[in-house]
């Protein structure tokens, strides 16, 4: 493993398991959780901060939209670092760790050809750099970082710790953008449901066809700007009031 040019030294103490293992408790609740995809990001690198003992921890994942890699949290950062930012894949540090899928590790950030970020670096006071990928069942689909404020060589125990919290992390947010999917299905499902109702009711109130029930409920989701949900609830509503 890469060390940002420069042999490792002797570690420092390993990372508590007590601190490990009430990390990865933080982020399974998370799994489990009904929260939101960018409140379970703020979770994860607030955690790994805390567990890493450091001064920056920021993630980016891979929007497969346009095939780059965007930040999406970080904590102790300026507004600057927050700008959006993307990366391509192989792109700088953020992108090569999650090209190659290994971790990186980095002595001093202002010396790293790879590093894009060297000004802000230096007014940030970051020095030194691990990056591990974030990967469920052999894909990546992110990157998480953690920096101190002074030269550090990380241990085996760290590297260990950090890539077992990205991974966990990382089934974190599949898990999210997976019961936001199943929500966009049921919603889908539910207004599918209302349209036919509102169509039935439109079809023997007016004797319209079905395709002219459709293209009336149609014209007046588009004449009030509401969607085909809200017109099919309101007139379900009608119906029912004036039963």
């Amino acid at each position: 493993m890469r060390n940002g040019g420069k042999p490792m030294s002797s570690p420092r103490a390993q990372v508590p398991l007590t601190k490990k293992l009430e990390a990865l408790s933080k982020i399974s609740k998370a799994i489990s959780s009904d929260l939101y995809l960018e409140d379970i990001l703020r979770l994860i690198v607030v955690v790994t901060a805390e567990v890493m003992k450091s001064k920056v921890c920021s993630l980016w994942l891979m929007d497969e939209r346009d095939n780059t890699l965007k930040i999406r949290a970080t904590q102790a950062m300026s507004e600057e670092y927050l700008k959006e930012r993307n990366l391509l894949p192989g792109e700088g540090v953020v992108g090569y760790v999650f090209q190659e899928n290994k971790p990186l590790m980095i002595y001093n950030v202002l010396k790293e050809p790879r590093y894009k970020e060297k000004e802000l670096a230096q007014k940030e006071g970051l020095v030194s750099m691990l990056s591990v990928p974030m990967s469920v069942k052999d894909k990546v689909i992110g990157v998480i970082n953690c920096y101190t404020s002074y030269p550090h060589r990380f241990s085996k125990s760290e590297v260990d710790v950090f890539t077992t919290v990205a991974n966990q992390a990382a089934v974190a947010i599949e898990n999210a953008g997976l019961i936001r999917k199943a929500k966009m299905i049921e919603d889908e499902l539910i207004t599918r449901k209302l349209v036919e109702r509102a169509k039935g009711i439109l079809m023997r109130e007016h004797r319209l066809s079905e395709e002219e029930a459709f293209r009336r409920l149609q014209k007046k989701s588009m004449d009030l700007r509401k969607s085909m949900r809200e017109i099919a609830e309101a007139v379900i509503l009608a119906h029912q009031i004036e039963r």
